[in-house]
């Protein structure tokens, strides 16, 4: 009987959702789940819903909640993170600070500023959980999905902490580059991507067991041309029109990444210089801070209702796969981000790479890949750069590190100088002071 804790389990689907996969695998359907968030009502309404899964399934498992996280985390087996340090007040900061210098992040959570800052917060808190589970649950395995997510496990790797971390983003886009726009049947296809997390790289594709990459790019540059259509367009799971950013990252280096055109496009300093960049590169305006902001809650309520008394099925997120796997042993591919060691040979040793994973008794086992191409590493080093500073700033307490790591991210490069750069990080530390307990 598994203790699984869900630490920022306020929220209103993802920790439902998670209950529900896990719940979904009959082995597992009498583990304990301890709740814990720092926001009383949240927790209590997710707990609710959670008791109502059970009951309307008739399932042994214990739901506890607490705001006490030494409680929850006492004698755990996993332990999933799913929090924004801050919320929405703070992500405000994130993107309407860089904004007044001309920086327009259209999610800012993984790379640039708001990414920098919203892991600063982040690693102030996680600092916390590992100690706790140092002294509590040292065997557990720490199952991320907060973003910035390599800044988060990377840290929490360094502290001695059995960590992976999941993004949906590599099953999204595989997905949509086979059967939206390659026309494939589902089961027909199968890949292996490697690099780091919103910047891994497709680096084999097969159809009915054949190379096909080179007629993938051949499909992907028709598609950004605006020639043949996805199956629904509308329902994209990543945005990006007809994915020019991405198509011009491929075409750079010669591989499909992982993460969206919209995110994509903060990346690197090409797409989002001028307001001219970002209409020709990203012409339909996805912005992720005024979406949470308009977030339907009546909706998400009827949904999470839904969730509570509908057939019990696992969504594609990776976390229960890996429970039932650990707990029963039967193996399984995932795809995980976790330490360098040794695995991505011309990538910093000791960063936080994406990886295939083996899955089974023994733990996480990632897979080892070798050197990436080099175009697609010379990305992913850049990114590492900003990462690596703000790691060790928020270990170090060093806020010049901060200041580095936000100048060496190559959108804010592009469009801030770094005097009006310092400034700027001056302004994000003033307003964010409350979340920094680090840098007191």
């Amino acid at each position: 009987m598994p203790k699984i804790v869900i630490i920022g389990a306020g929220g209103y689907v993802f920790p439902l959702t998670m209950i529900r996969d896990v719940l979904a695998f009959p082995e597992l359907q009498d583990s304990t789940f301890s709740l814990m968030d720092i926001d009383p009502v949240g927790l209590s309404r997710t707990a609710g819903y959670a008791r109502k899964l059970v009951s309307s399934h008739q399932l042994p498992t214990k739901i506890e909640e607490t705001t006490n996280r030494r409680e929850a985390l006492e004698g755990a087996d996993f332990v999933i993170v799913t929090f924004q340090v801050g919320g929405l007040e703070a992500y405000k900061h994130d993107v309407e600070i860089p904004r007044r210098y001309g920086l327009d992040q259209t999610v800012g959570d993984t790379l640039g500023p708001g990414g920098v800052f919203r892991g600063l917060r982040s690693m102030g808190v996680l600092d916390g959980i590992a100690s706790d589970m140092r002294e509590l649950c040292p065997n557990a395995l720490l199952i991320q999905y907060a973003n910035p997510m390599a800044i988060n496990c990377w840290f929490t790797a360094e502290a001695g902490i059995k960590t992976v971390g999941l993004c949906h983003s590599v099953q999204g886009t595989s997905r949509m580059l086979a059967e939206q726009i390659m026309g494939f049947a589902p089961g027909s296809w199968s890949y292996k991507c490697a690099g780091i997390n919103h910047q891994a790289w497709f680096l084999e594709f097969t159809h009915e067991g054949r190379d096909i990459l080179s007629e993938l790019r051949t499909g992907v540059n028709a598609f950004a041309r605006g020639e043949g259509r996805s199956d629904n367009e509308s329902d994209d799971l990543y945005g990006g029109g007809r994915e020019q950013v991405r198509t011009a990252i491929m075409n750079l280096t010669g591989y499909f990444q992982t993460e969206s055109s919209h995110h994509a496009s903060e990346y690197l300093p090409y797409f989002r210089k001028t307001v001219q960049d970002v209409a020709r590169w990203v012409p339909e305006r996805w912005d992720y801070y005024e979406i949470c902001v308009g977030h339907d809650f009546e909706a998400e309520r009827a949904r999470v209702e839904e969730l509570t008394t509908k057939p019990l099925q696992a969504s594609e997120e990776y976390g229960a796969f890996i429970i039932h796997s650990m707990v029963t042993g039967i193996p399984r591919v995932i795809y995980g981000n976790v330490k360098n060691t040794g695995l991505i040979m011309n990538l910093p040793q000791g960063a936080c790479v994406e990886v295939p994973c083996l899955v089974d008794k023994q733990g996480i086992q990632p897979t080892y890949i070798g050197d990436l191409p080099s175009a697609c590493a010379g990305v992913n080093w850049g990114s590492i750069a900003v990462q690596s500073c703000a790691v060790r700033a928020s270990q170090t307490g060093d806020r010049e590190l901060v200041h580095a790591a936000v100048a060496l991210d190559k959108m804010t490069s592009a469009v801030v100088g770094l005097e009006e750069c310092r400034k700027m990080v001056n302004e994000l530390f003033e307003a964010e002071r409350k979340w920094l307990p680090q840098f007191a």
